[in-house]
C-alpha cells in the first residue's frame, strides 16, 4: 500500500508505517536537515524539501504517476496553533492555519483511502474543541468516515510517558473506525483535557487477559556501552547480546552501534547528580546546590526536573533538548545524560536509523517524532480497515 507523509520531520512516522506494510512514495519537511535524516533512512521516497504551500497538486501527481485514489494513505501532524475560539466552524480563514488547509489541499488533490493526522493532546481543548470539529467537518466532507483518540505510546511497547491524539479517516467506509488495542501493560497519569474520555489509562484485566509487562527503561538501554559526559565519539561494539525482545527489534539487521554520544552537562549539574538517586529528582540536590529557581519552589512542583531515570520505569517524554532543566534525562546508573542512541531507542526507532547533525540537532530530530512502533500499530489498524473495503 503506498503512503505520503507531509511534515515528515526525521521519518519517525514513515519508519513506522513501514514496519505495518506500507510503501512510502513521497515525503515532504521544512528542515533541510530532518529531510536529510528522512532520505538517509528511505532511500527510495522522493522527498520534497520546503514549505508544504510550494508543493503543487500538479507535481505530487507528476512526481508519484498517480492518479486520484490510486494512494492508500496521506499521514501528517499539521500545525493547528491558529484556530480562533470565537470563529465559526466552517471557516479556516486565520492565516496561521494555512499548514492545515495545504494538509488538506493534498488530500483533497489526491483522494487517498485514508488519512491519518497526529498531534498533541491539547489539541482537543485547543479553540474550546473547535479544532477538532474543523478537522472532523473538512474531512467529512470530502467523503471520510473520521474518529480520533489519546494513545499512550507505553501500551504499545513504547518505554516512555507519551501522549500523542490520532485522527484517523477513511473514505466512504461503512464500518466503525477502529484503533490499535493496547498491547502492554504501562500505567501513567493523564493530566490533560479529554484523558477520561479518549484515552485509557488503566487496562482492566477482564478485558486484556494477555497483556504484557511494561517495557522500561532499563529493557531499552542494558545492552549499551558506558560513555562519558560530553563523548563525541560513538562506540562501535554493544556491551552484550540482546537481553529482550525489545532489544532484538532494535538490533535487527544492525552490527555497529552509532550515535551513542551525548549533550555535555555543566560541572554543577555533575555535582548536582551525585545526589540524585534512580528515580529521583531535584528534591534531592541539597539546597545550596540548587539552581536559583527550583529554591523558591514548592516540593510539588516540576516533579521530573533534574530526574535520574529509574531502570524500571517509564522515561519522561523525550523533548528536543535532553536538558535535565525539562525533565528526567540523567542516566539511571551514568553520571550524564541519556545518549543520541538512547534518545532514539526510547522513541523505539531501530538501531540502523541514522540521524543527520550535530548532537543537538540529533537530540532535537528525535523529540520532534512520531515512535515508530507507534505509528506500525496504527499503520496496522489502517491496513485492516482498508483491506475491508477492497
Amino acid at each position: 500500500m503506498k503512503s505520503v507523509d507531509l511534515f515528515s520531520g526525521a521519518g519517525g512516522l514513515s519508519c513506522g508505517l513501514k514496519q505495518s506494510g506500507f510503501t512510502p512514495l513521497l515525503a515532504n519537511e521544512l528542515v533541510p536537515r530532518y529531510a536529510e535524516t528522512y532520505q538517509k533512512n528511505h532511500q527510495d521516497t522522493q522527498v520534497i524539501v520546503g514549505d508544504v504551500r510550494q508543493v503543487s497538486e500538479t507535481n505530487i501527481k507528476r512526481l508519484l504517476g498517480v492518479e486520484e485514489g490510486e494512494i492508500d494513505l496521506v499521514a501528517g501532524g499539521p500545525p493547528c496553533q491558529g484556530f480562533s475560539i470565537n470563529a465559526p466552524i466552517r471557516t479556516l480563514d486565520d492565516a496561521r492555519n494555512h499548514l492545515f488547509k495545504d494538509f488538506l489541499r493534498v488530500v483533497s488533490c489526491l483522494e487517498p483511502r485514508a488519512v491519518l493526522i497526529e498531534n498533541v493532546p491539547g489539541i482537543i481543548s485547543l479553540g474550546k474543541g473547535t479544532v477538532v470539529a474543523q478537522i472532523y467537518a473538512e474531512l467529512e466532507a470530502l467523503g471520510y468516515k473520521v474518529k480520533h483518540k489519546i494513545l499512550f505510546a507505553g501500551h504499545y511497547g513504547i518505554p516512555q510517558m507519551r501522549y500523542r491524539t490520532v485522527f484517523i479517516g477513511i473514505r466512504n467506509y461503512k464500518g466503525d473506525i477502529s484503533f490499535p488495542e493496547p498491547e502492554f501493560e504501562a500505567k501513567a497519569v493523564a493530566n490533560f483535557a479529554g484523558a477520561k474520555e479518549l484515552c485509557l489509562t488503566t487496562l482492566p484485566s477482564i478485558f486484556y487477559p494477555d497483556i504484557k509487562p511494561q517495557v522500561n527503561v532499563w529493557d531499552a538501554l542494558s545492552d549499551l556501552p558506558e560513555v562519558e559526559n560530553n563523548q563525541t565519539v560513538s562506540p562501535g561494539k554493544y556491551a552484550s547480546e540482546p537481553q529482550n525482545a525489545y532489544q532484538d527489534y532494535l538490533r535487527e539487521n544492525c552490527s555497529i552501534l552509532t550515535e551513542h554520544h551525548c549533550a555535555r552537562i555543566a560541572e554543577i549539574n555533575l555535582e548536582r547528580l551525585k545526589h540524585i538517586p534512580q528515580g529521583g529528582s531535584w528534591r534531592d540536590i541539597p539546597y545550596e546546590l540548587l539552581p536559583t529557581g527550583l529554591k523558591r519552589a514548592r516540593r510539588s512542583d516540576h516533579t521530573k526536573r533534574y530526574g535520574r531515570l529509574h531502570p524500571d520505569s517509564l522515561c519522561s517524554t523525550v523533548l528536543t533538548k535532553c536538558d535535565p532543566h525539562w525533565g528526567s534525562f540523567f542516566h539511571p546508573t551514568q553520571n550524564r545524560v541519556i545518549s543520541v542512541r538512547e534518545a532514539a531507542r526510547i522513541q523505539s526507532f531501530p538501531d540502523h536509523y541514522q540521524f543527520s547533525g550535530s548532537i543537538t540537532q540529533q537530540y532535537e530530530q528525535i523529540g520532534n517524532a512520531v515512535p515508530p512502533l507507534l505509528g506500525k500499530v496504527i499503520g496496522s489498524e489502517i491496513m485492516k480497515m482498508l483491506k475491508e473495503t477492497s
